[in-house]
This record gives C-alpha cells, sequence and structure tokens, in this order.
C-alpha cells in the first residue's frame, strides 16, 4: 500500500513530486525555503541576497561585495522567486522588495520531514500507538492474562508515560527535520535582526 503525502498547493493547483523536487533542486532556492520557514515572516530580498552571498562564498555577512549581493538579487528576482511564488510556497512581493511564507510552506515541511526523515509518517506512529493502547486497556479491563498481572492504574500509568514519550519525540523530530534548519549558521538571524533596527 503506498503511502499519501501531503503536497503543497500551487497558484494552479497541486505541486506535483516532479515540481517540489524541481524547486528544491536549486541551492538558492533551498536556502529561501529554510529561512522563510525559521523566520516564518515577510523578509527583505536584499538581506536574502546577502545571506545567501555570504553562504556561498563562505563569508561573514558584512564581508558581501555589493556586486555578489546585485549578482544574487538579479537571479532572485528574475528567476528564482518569481518560479517559487508560481508554486504557490512564497508571496513575492516585487514592490516592497520582500517575500513572506504562504500556508502551502508548511506541507513542504510536512513532505520534507517524510523525505528525509523517516519511512513511515507520525500519523501511522499514533495509529500504531492507539491500537497498542486499546489491546492493552482492553485486555486490563477484561482480565486477560498477561494485562491481569498489573492492576489497571499501573497499565494507564504506563499508557501515560508511552504517549508523552511519542510526543516528545515528535516535538523533537518536528524541530530538527524544518528541511534542517535547525542546524544552520545562527548568524543569519543575528543578521537579519541587525538589519531590522537599522
Amino acid at each position: 500500500m503506498e503511502r499519501q503525502v501531503p503536497q503543497p498547493e500551487s497558484a494552479h493547483g497541486e505541486l506535483t513530486e516532479d515540481e517540489l523536487f524541481e524547486l528544491l533542486a536549486n541551492r538558492r532556492r533551498r536556502h529561501i525555503l529554510q529561512t522563510l520557514i525559521y523566520r516564518d515572516e515577510r523578509i527583505d530580498i536584499g538581506a536574502l541576497s546577502q545571506s545567501i552571498a555570504a553562504s556561498e562564498d563562505d563569508l561573514a555577512f558584512d564581508e558581501v561585495s555589493s556586486s555578489d549581493r546585485k549578482r544574487v538579487y538579479t537571479a532572485l528576482q528574475q528567476s528564482h522567486l518569481p518560479k517559487m511564488d508560481n508554486a504557490g510556497v512564497l508571496e513575492f512581493d516585487r514592490d516592497r522588495g520582500t517575500v513572506k511564507p504562504t500556508p502551502a510552506l508548511k506541507n513542504v515541511e510536512i513532505y520534507m520531514d517524510i523525505v528525509h526523515g523517516r519511512k513511515i509518517p507520525w500519523n501511522d506512529y499514533y495509529l500504531g500507538l492507539t491500537a497498542l493502547v486499546t489491546v492493552v486497556l482492553a485486555g486490563s479491563l477484561l482480565d486477560i492474562v498477561p494485562f491481569s498481572l498489573l492492576p489497571a492504574a499501573a497499565w494507564s500509568g504506563l499508557v501515560v508515560i508511552t504517549l508523552g514519550g511519542f510526543a516528545l519525540a515528535h516535538r523533537y523530530y518536528a524541530h530538527r527535520n524544518h528541511l534542517r534548519i535547525r542546524t544552520s549558521s545562527p548568524d543569519v538571524e543575528l543578521e537579519y535582526d541587525e538589519l531590522r533596527e537599522q
């Protein structure tokens, strides 16, 4: 049985897997997606261009030359951002020189969590856990061996601990697997904050 994976919707309907992989095939577009997922707010294209140029040239944010920044800015404005806007994963405001995430970006996150993370999506883990809990509690309440060996309160405590463990694991993986955002350099965030204060 093939598993259904949620897909982001483009401006003209649902994104196909090929369209999604085409978006993710380019390093600059992945950088944009990662930044938007991490920041979850409107971002200035100039700062985004400088951040990408710094990453590509392995420089500090403030060491990027204006020509390198402009080179990236032009490519983003003419190619990458219109393509991503058309796909529906971000809103590109050419007049304001900004981009912001759309609700469809969350589906890209979910999709990447499944593709990069685990072979089984979290909803399947929870369905299996629900079935297991049902068997354990029913066996305990009906005094079926081996469930009758422990009191119902002990089984209930075990169920609560198991559910808590799954919830913590889910939270950890969701945090870690935002397109591997949480492991990226923190100076991107600091530099954006500094630019906003100016």
